[in-house]
């Protein structure tokens, strides 16, 4: 017996020209830039970046069809440097030569440079996909010389046309009765990702008997048995995920901040990364506000690695909730950045004798520690001499937020340093 395969519905259904294309409108649109590029039949050398899903294979192949170009795909995970040179040099005996790159951010940065000098001598037009940011994982050199075109996930309405699409025009389903009866199920697994709604409509067809075919949310939820959370943990997602919790702790949003921890724990975050963060942040953006917060914080990280997933997830929680509800403050953190800065603009100033040691008997003829008050010496343990150098006198690096506890220390120092905080 001959078993007969038949390529997947997200390849039977792949584009073939921008007319066809779905999604990606702000490029591919009429008027739009990849749009009059196709036109033209003048393709610039790019990096498409985007997730899964996004159509970035398809429109590097409608791209290079619309000049004309001999068209050579290669994949990092199996290309090397010697598979680049092989089509370089089979580019210099083309008119015109279109060279995709899949996953371009596997390459090694030894594998970029070897593109570069075809890409900016014109010997090949090189179209780049990556779901990586380019910023982090694309040579400098490079990416200079490519356009970066950034492609977004399918939209609800998108994912539902191509579905509907899929289900008229297929030459294989077109033949059975199918009804979407219900979406919510094939929209949420797929997460924006055309191939994966595909795959995923064509599981449930395959998986039924019976016509007509109804597509109901409990029939996708069977056929793909387990809610998949689309998390990279060394990809962009990663970096946007981390940047939207901190971002809500920050803005004091505890609802927000537990559901971005929910996304990472779910995606198998490391519990170190996500503790370490906490620490970081209790200190940035609540420092005196509540100081407390550093407390819990550094309490937390030593917890969750002595505990680990699953019951990490608690104390986590616990932290962060805490530290959104908190009042918040950057104050420390602009002081030092401030000190840091005036550091680079006046240079090494010299400590002011008065403040230096002096172990020596040449040392205290030099007068180093001289006139020097031992703060203790003096009522409430303060005397109001100068600690800066003498180019920085009355500079104020740090200045407490208006909230309870930095109330208190901005009184307390206005009282001890008069004009400097506000007398």
């Amino acid at each position: 017996m001959t078993l007969v395969t038949k390529p997947p519905l997200s390849e039977r259904m792949r584009p073939t020209s921008l007319e066809s294309f779905l999604g990606q409108q702000h490029l591919v649109g009429k008027g739009k830039i990849l749009w009059n590029a196709a036109q033209s039949g003048n393709v610039p050398s790019m990096i498409l970046w985007g997730p899964p899903g996004t159509g970035k294979t398809t429109l590097a192949g409608i791209m290079a069809k619309s000049t004309g170009a001999e068209f050579i795909s290669l994949s990092a995970i199996h290309s090397g440097v010697k598979e680049v040179r092989e089509a370089i040099e089979k580019a210099t005996s083309s008119p015109q030569t279109v060279v995709f790159i899949d996953e371009i951010h596997r390459f090694s940065k030894s594998q970029q440079d070897a593109l570069l000098h075809a890409v900016e001598k014109g010997i090949i037009i090189l179209i780049g996909a990556t779901t990586e940011n380019p910023s982090f994982e694309i040579n400098k050199a490079l990416l200079s010389r490519c356009q970066v075109y950034v492609l977004h996930p399918l939209k609800d309405d998108e994912l539902l046309q191509l579905a509907e699409h899929a289900i008229l025009h297929d030459e294989i389903l077109k033949q059975k009765e199918i009804h979407i009866k219900e979406h919510g199920a094939l929209l949420s697994l797929s997460g924006g990702d055309a191939r994966k709604l595909l795959n995923l409509l064509e599981l449930c067809i395959d998986t039924c008997t019976e016509s007509p075919i109804n597509i109901t949310d409990e029939l996708v939820f069977s056929v793909s048995q387990k809610r998949t959370v689309v998390y990279d943990k060394s990809g962009d997602m990663h970096y946007d995920i981390i940047s939207a919790f901190i971002k809500s702790i920050r803005g004091s949003d505890p609802n927000a901040a537990v559901y971005w921890l929910a996304r990472m724990i779910e995606g198998g975050e490391d519990v170190s990364f996500i503790a370490r963060r906490l620490v970081i942040l209790a200190s940035e953006d609540i420092g005196n506000a509540n100081p407390t917060a550093l407390v819990m914080a550094t309490s937390c990280f030593q917890a969750v690695n002595l505990i680990g997933y699953p019951e990490a997830r608690i104390i986590l929680a616990q932290t962060v909730t805490y530290l959104a509800s908190s009042p918040k403050s950057n104050a420390a953190y602009l002081a030092i950045n401030n000190a840091i800065d005036a550091v680079y603009k006046h240079g090494n100033l010299p400590v002011p004798l008065h403040l230096r040691n002096a172990p020596t008997s040449l040392m205290k003829n030099l007068h180093y520690g001289h006139d020097y008050k031992y703060a203790h010496d003096y009522e409430n343990n303060f005397y109001p001499q100068e600690y800066m150098p003498d180019e920085l006198k009355g500079t104020v690096f740090y200045n407490p937020q208006n909230n309870a506890r930095e109330d208190e220390l901005r009184q307390r120092l206005k009282k001890l340093w008069k004009q400097k905080y506000g007398y």
